[in-house]
């Protein structure tokens, strides 16, 4: 205490020896919540702590290990692939030449196995033109030989020149008289523009008061389309 003229004066201040100085909690911006908090907050479960990350982090290298050893198989893969498309390859180029081959074959190219309209005709045109080429009588060989030159070309109109030459001599002298008719035709192969036939004949000789005489004849023709139609370029006798 102090004193002073007239004036008791008390002196308060603290003493800095016996007198604490109260101290100051700073305040917290934000409380961590409490583990119990937390818990309620998610639910009641707590997550699982070591553990749980040394489970992640073991799931994490083991995926890891399965992508390293993807690189290690695609040049297989790569190669199983290449080695499949090859196989697709050849198989499809046998089979494009296998299909090639079968429409390239005689029988598929034969139109008379086919075409039975173009097979009537050409055994219609050369069974007419055998019939009349073989068919003579004594006042008739010249015009015999006009229809040959029509029907025959070829090897075969030389061959049937050379011995109707003879022929004709005989059937006026002898008055011989020859009927030629087709039994049957049959075609073995017919192209666009060519046809191979079987043809069997009936013949009937007949000199002037004697009996007639038969005879069978089997030939092989080759005819040719020409202008639209079937002449014959080649007869080999059977």
């Amino acid at each position: 205490m102090k004193r002073t003229a007239g004036t008791t004066v008390t002196d308060t201040s603290p003493d800095p020896e016996t007198e604490e100085v109260p101290q100051t909690e700073e305040p917290r911006e934000s409380e961590e919540p409490s583990e119990s908090e937390e818990s309620e907050e998610s639910g009641g479960q707590e997550e699982p702590r070591g553990d749980g990350e040394d489970a992640g982090n073991g799931e994490t290298e083991e995926a890891t290990g399965t992508t390293g050893a993807s690189p290690r198989r695609t040049p297989w893969l790569r190669v199983l692939a290449g080695v499949l498309t090859v196989a697709l390859l050849a198989t499809g180029a046998t089979l494009f030449v296998m299909g090639q081959r079968l429409r390239d074959t005689p029988a598929t190219s034969n139109h008379a196995l086919t075409d039975t309209e173009a097979t009537d005709r050409v055994t219609g045109e050369v069974g007419s033109a055998l019939s009349k080429v073989f068919s003579y009588g004594p006042r008739s060989t010249a015009a015999t030989k006009e229809t040959a030159k029509r029907v025959l070309a070829g090897k075969a109109l030389q061959q049937y020149a050379a011995l109707y030459g003879q022929v004709e001599k005989q059937a006026a002298d002898q008055k011989l008289t020859l009927t030629t008719q087709v039994v049957h035709a049959g075609v073995t192969r017919l192209g666009t523009g060519s046809a191979h036939l079987l043809v069997f004949l009936d013949q009937v000789y007949e000199r002037e008061g004697k009996a007639a005489t038969t005879a069978a004849a089997q030939l092989s023709v080759t005819a040719e389309l020409r202008g639209g139609r079937w002449v014959v370029v080649e007869i080999t006798s059977r």
